[in-house]
Parts: C-alpha cells; sequence; structure tokens
C-alpha cells in the first residue's frame, strides 16, 4: 500500500464497514506511515479491491477502535488491524491472499487480530482460533468494537 491508495482503501472501507466503524484519511495515512512494509491492497482488474494494514505488536494485546498503532521495542507478534474486501470483489480469493501474503511475511510465531462483524468463519479458515481470556485492560480495548468482537491468534510456528 502507498499513499496513492488512500482513496482507493477509503472507498473499500466505507463499502465494507458501518460509518461507526470507518476511520478518517488521516487516521490511515498515519497508520500506513508508522507501519508502511506492513500495508498492502489487492487488484481486481487494475483497481484497488481490499486491503490489508498489519503492524508489530505484542501478543494479547488489543489495539481499541480507532487507537493508534503502538509498535513495542521487542514485538513478537504480527497484528492484523484490518482487512476489507469490497463487495463487488467477494468470493475471488483476495482476502486469503492477503492474509497469505503477510503471514509468509512475518519473522514473528504468532499474528492475532480483533474479529467483527461475523468475520469468525473467515479467519478460522486462515488458522486463526478465539482466545477467551484476556488481561483486564485487553478484554476493555475490546469491548471498544460494536457488536461481538473476539480476540483471535494463530501460532505460525
Amino acid at each position: 500500500m502507498t499513499p496513492s491508495d488512500l482513496p482507493a482503501v477509503l472507498s473499500v472501507q466505507q463499502r465494507c464497514y458501518p460509518p461507526s466503524m470507518n476511520e478518517t484519511a488521516i487516521a490511515i495515512s498515519d497508520r500506513l506511515a508508522c507501519a508502511p512494509d506492513f500495508a498492502w491492497v489487492a487488484l481486481l482488474d487494475e483497481t484497488p479491491a481490499a486491503y490489508l494494514m498489519t503492524y508489530p505488536s505484542t501478543t494479547g494485546k488489543v489495539t481499541p477502535l480507532g487507537g493508534a498503532f503502538d509498535i513495542p521495542k521487542n514485538p513478537d507478534c504480527l497484528y492484523f488491524h484490518d482487512l476489507a474486501v469490497c463487495p463487488t470483489a467477494s468470493g475471488k480469493g483476495l482476502g486469503a491472499a492477503l492474509v497469505r501474503h503477510a503471514l509468509a511475511s512475518s519473522r514473528w510465531r504468532t499474528a492475532a487480530l480483533v474479529c467483527v462483524q461475523d468475520a469468525r468463519r473467515f479467519w478460522m479458515q486462515q488458522g486463526f482460533t478465539d482466545i477467551e481470556t484476556l488481561e483486564a485492560q485487553q478484554a476493555a480495548h475490546l469491548a471498544t468494537y460494536p457488536g461481538t468482537a473476539r480476540y483471535m491468534l494463530r501460532r505460525l510456528d
């Protein structure tokens, strides 16, 4: 992902999420600047139709909705912040391809995410499992997401 992809990323985001979950152009730009090597877009007919933003983090740490990327000095985990696939590209494998690419690029032994919008089945197909127990502060961060949000983890070793 590059800054020139921002308009397309915003368009995909608006098609995938309710307004309460949409991040501003400034927030996405800041996230990209913070972790530029950990964000990708997938093209369909030469047009960005899906994106994935990840960043180095710590296992068990949940980024609250709207929270800034906080990259630790010694990360042990690849945190999947946001995966979105335009509805017109649904079923074409773009989301799974982005996940495979990110995992293949990871140098850590775990990957983690917050699952929203009934995407649990997709994430389980990618090898992630629910983590039921979180520290109190991290559980509070998880509660900032609407609906049933789950913290999920995948071991990569």
